[in-house]
């Protein structure tokens, strides 16, 4: 096996950049549902505390996987995957995260389609929303990586713009007596919510494969368990200001419990009538630059192991693939279905890679294969 560096990682990034990266990512679709999840185990304001639980454990495996990984400068997932476990199951691994990022791109793409069709193109098709979604996405994924990257600093000040103002706004309309009382949830309710954080936490995963464009990735493993802190945060002041706007069991019933929040959010003034219009705009660039990463990832594991394929034709060979995936589900009940499904398999396949390449690792002595 070879194993130098890939000369198409050049090091075209920086750490800021994984931080940023791993953030926006996080803040993914899953950002809109998962107050609803960790209703449904909690009672009362208890899920905040299932929300800071996950958030550390997965600020724990985020800080793990990029240390791993941080090991092997400049090379892809598949090489050091290979020098670690072998080449066989380097490759079976590989191909499976290339499935994996092609359903979460179907995903993004039918929600999106969803979430619009619920709230303001009702006499639209769906399937002529995600297509024209899709057609965007493909439009980003096959410009360069360096493009895609400096996609995500361009949105960043958005995207913390749009959750601050989601949190801040709609202050004044808490209940603050729907807060209380306090440890309520049985164990059970805890381990369920806690479960269902951390997955909304994954995206962090994406530092496996991102790693080898990183210039000096001495502080990547700090950055990205810094941004699932920062995410953490955000999603602990998110799910406080549901449940104090409407209220456990009203979350419990909702499709999009944070949508509905930045709905309830209003300038003072009426300055804007449909203030939530705009704030669709902002939750559209998070599904775009979740889609946009997951797409991406999937044609470069692809290429890992089918080293011949261009990425122009991969990407036009996946995009059919992706559209026809994301309109399987007929109703809103099968995509949350759907939605839980992924999730079980994201976080059961995350974990059995991390074991696997953390024992690897430590029985290696943890050295790298350059």
């Amino acid at each position: 096996m070879n194993r130098t560096p890939s000369p198409d990682l050049q090091g075209i990034i920086s750490d800021r950049d994984i931080f940023i990266a791993v953030v926006s990512n996080i803040f993914g679709v899953m950002t809109l549902t998962v107050p609803r999840l960790i209703a449904e185990s909690t009672l009362s304001s208890d899920g905040w505390m299932s929300v800071f639980l996950g958030g550390l454990i997965a600020s724990l495996c985020g800080w793990i996987v990029a240390k791993i990984a941080s090991s092997f400068p400049n090379q892809t997932f598949l090489s050091y995957a290979s020098y670690l476990l072998s080449k066989p199951v380097a490759v079976v691994m590989t191909l499976i995260f290339s499935i994996q990022y092609i359903v979460v791109t179907a995903y993004n793409v039918r929600e999106i389609a969803v979430l619009s069709h619920q709230y303001l193109f009702d006499y639209t098709p769906q399937e002529v929303v995600s297509l024209a979604f899709l057609l965007v996405v493909i439009y980003a994924v096959c410009g360069s990586q360096a493009a895609i990257f400096r996609l995500n600093v361009l949105f960043f000040p958005i995207l913390i713009s749009g959750l601050l103002i989601v949190i801040l706004l709609p202050i004044g309309i808490i209940q603050w007596e729907g807060l209380l009382p306090f440890f309520q949830t049985d164990f059970k309710g805890y381990v369920q919510s806690t479960y269902y954080s951390i997955v909304n936490m994954l995206g962090f995963g994406i530092v496996l494969f991102y790693i080898g464009l990183v210039q000096k990735p001495q502080k990547t493993a700090k950055l990205t368990a810094i941004g699932v802190m920062v995410t953490m945060m955000f999603n602990v002041a998110i799910y406080i200001v549901c449940i104090g706007v409407f209220g456990n069991a009203t979350i419990q019933n909702m499709f999009f419990p944070t949508f509905d929040l930045s709905r309830s959010a209003e300038i003072p003034g009426g300055f804007f009538e449909r203030f939530d219009a705009f704030l669709f705009l902002f939750w559209t660039i998070i599904f775009f630059t979740t889609a946009m990463m997951a797409f991406d990832i999937a044609v470069m594991t692809i290429r890992m192991v089918f080293r011949k394929f261009k990425k122009i034709n991969l990407v036009l060979i996946l995009s059919p693939i992706i559209f026809l995936i994301s309109m399987l589900p007929e109703t809103y009940l099968d995509i949350v279905y759907f939605n839980k499904l992924l999730g079980h398999f994201m976080f059961s396949y995350f974990v059995i890679v991390t074991l696997m390449l953390g024992i690897a690792f430590k029985i290696k002595g943890g050295k790298s294969s350059g």
